[in-house]
């Protein structure tokens, strides 16, 4: 996953277990379709996280069974992803959580990436309990409570603190600095990818034992294990700005897609298709769950959902 200082929910290779890929470093590796004048080539960045992956799987399909493109996916981390993108290495991002530093450099100052609309889902970072733990303990959910609860979120991991469970190290996200902010007793413990992330909190649910954990919002899991978000000091405009004072909750973003400028140009039909791709969080977490829980390829999983969803994609066809 993924926000002013995401995802990257965002991030790492965290699917290798669910897509057999190796994450690439687009400042040394490009692919050989991108940018190529003239052919009918696309290359797509695939972000580390399911949902994102669900994007690109169904705008690969549409390429290139509607309309005659190859594509070619590349997975990269989020800020190295806009880097690939300014220099045509990769066409498009379907899946941005915001990054105001990168926008500003090469959406308004360079003018090589364009924003390509919304991409019609709303993402939320936040710190989230299982509902049955806040059903028990409903006071849990105001963060100024919960240092009463460190001892029952406490592992062999936290070093005698609470455990606050992220994901992949890679994301950028701003726990360390509001647990050292807010003066909790809880230490941010990496679970190595959102795959491990999801693998320890089921472990948890299965047990029903107790747990803090950094979430985000669409995702499959939270059909299957129900969370309930702790309420963190409000966010409010420029909050996070300085990420070593950052004392306040996540913004809610909708999540955005950026083009290269060039392909945005002259990428003729594959360009306007990738512009009008807009679903809803139900869509997404539909092929999500396909490629997470019942281990679709991502291609028979974008294929089954086209096949069930025409009146949705035929509007995003030139």
């Amino acid at each position: 996953m993924r926000i002013r200082t995401m995802p990257a929910v965002a991030a790492g290779c965290a699917l290798l277990l669910l897509t057999g890929c190796g994450a690439a470093d687009m400042t040394k590796q490009a692919s050989p379709f991108a940018n190529a004048r003239g052919a009918r080539t696309v290359t797509l960045s695939v972000q580390s996280w399911v949902g994102a992956q669900a994007n690109v799987a169904v705008a690969q399909y549409l390429l290139e069974h509607e309309l005659g493109y190859r594509v070619d996916t590349v997975q990269v981390d989020e800020v190295p992803a806009w880097d690939a993108l300014s220099q045509g290495r990769v066409d498009a991002i379907l899946e941005d959580w915001g990054h105001p530093d990168q926008e500003q450099r090469y959406v308004e100052d360079k003018k090589t990436i364009v924003n390509g609309g919304d991409l019609g889902v709303t993402g939320h970072i936040g710190w989230f309990v299982p509902t049955y733990f806040a059903e028990r303990h409903p006071d849990v959910t105001d963060w100024k409570n919960l240092d009463k609860y460190a001892g029952q979120f406490r592992t062999p991991e936290s070093g005698g603190k609470g455990q606050l469970l992220d994901g992949s190290p890679s994301y950028v996200t701003n726990d360390k600095a509001l647990v050292k902010n807010l003066e909790l007793d809880y230490r941010v413990v990496f679970a190595g990818s959102e795959a491990a992330q999801i693998t320890q909190i089921q472990q948890f649910a299965k047990e029903k034992k107790p747990f803090l954990t950094y979430w985000y919002t669409p995702q499959w899991l939270s059909e299957q294990v129900p969370m309930t978000e702790v309420k963190l000091p409000p966010y409010e405009e420029g909050c996070d700005a300085d990420l070593e004072k950052v004392a306040c909750a996540y913004p809610h973003t909708p999540l955005q897609k950026y083009l290269n400028a060039d392909f945005a140009r002259d990428g003729g039909k594959a360009a306007e298709l990738l512009r009008n791709f807009e679903w809803t969080t139900e869509d997404q977490n539909e092929v999500s769950l396909m490629i997470a829980e019942q281990k679709l390829p991502p291609r028979e999983a974008a294929e089954k959902w086209v096949d069930s969803h025409r009146s949705v994609w035929e509007k995003w066809l030139p």
